[in-house]
């Protein structure tokens, strides 16, 4: 395992998420666009659970996971820039994305944060409490039931809601690196590159879907 073959298979499974999304946001119609949404949230998640406890290391199943959601967010970045008439905001959660990203590297490579087990426990503890109340509110907007009231909305607390997520996605990247670095000084069979590769793309899809929700909640606050 090395550093070098990390960033090339990341890189082949950021071409497969990045064509399939663009493909789906530049041909999505009103019809089409809810489809792409669905099959791409249920084929990632999905895949993202086998590959999970399955262990998996296919690079066919990783990359298959891959287009999934480049489905599912090419659909969703067509409904915020069309149905919600905020043109370019794809672009905008992309590169802010990335800066994240890049940010964050040179944070961990300056060494002025550490994975350790206090920072796991809090980021944990965190990202299943974050995934709970997306759950909670997934079902209530399902079945008309109730909703959750605040942090899914253009408000003040909704977007301070949003910059939490987003903290907690950029701390997630530490962990990443942190799997790439000691499975390099391990000496981690090569195989295992494709699984780091999995985990730094789930996180920075996630981190992409929470700017791109925190620069709809701006947008439509300030058009009050």
């Amino acid at each position: 395992m090395t550093i070098e073959g990390v960033a090339e298979k990341t890189g082949v499974l950021l071409l497969v998420t990045a064509t399939v999304a663009l493909a789906t946001a530049f041909t999505a119609t009103p019809e089409s666009a809810f489809l792409f949404i669905v099959l791409g949230f249920l084929g990632s998640l999905v895949l993202s659970l086998f590959i999970v406890f399955k262990r998996s290391i296919n690079p066919g199943l990783i990359c298959a996971h891959s287009a999934f959601e480049g489905l599912f967010i090419g659909g969703l970045t067509w409904f915020y820039e069309v149905a919600l008439d905020l043109p370019g905001i794809g672009i905008i959660a992309a590169a802010l994305t990335f800066a994240i990203l890049a940010a964050m590297l040179a944070i961990y490579r300056a060494g002025l944060i550490a994975w350790n087990r206090n920072l796991a426990i809090a980021v944990a503890s965190s990202v299943v409490a974050i995934i709970l109340i997306y759950i909670v509110s997934i079902i209530g907007a399902l079945t008309g039931a109730y909703s959750v009231p605040y942090i899914h909305d253009a408000t003040p607390v909704g977007i301070a809601f949003s910059l939490f997520v987003i903290a907690i996605g950029a701390l997630c990247l530490v962990a990443d690196f942190d799997f790439i670095e000691r499975g390099v000084q391990s000496g981690a069979r090569k195989e295992l590159e494709w699984k780091a590769a999995f985990g730094l793309m789930v996180t920075l899809v996630w981190l992409y879907i929470e700017i791109l929700r925190l620069l709809a909640k701006i947008a439509m606050y300030t058009r009050r």
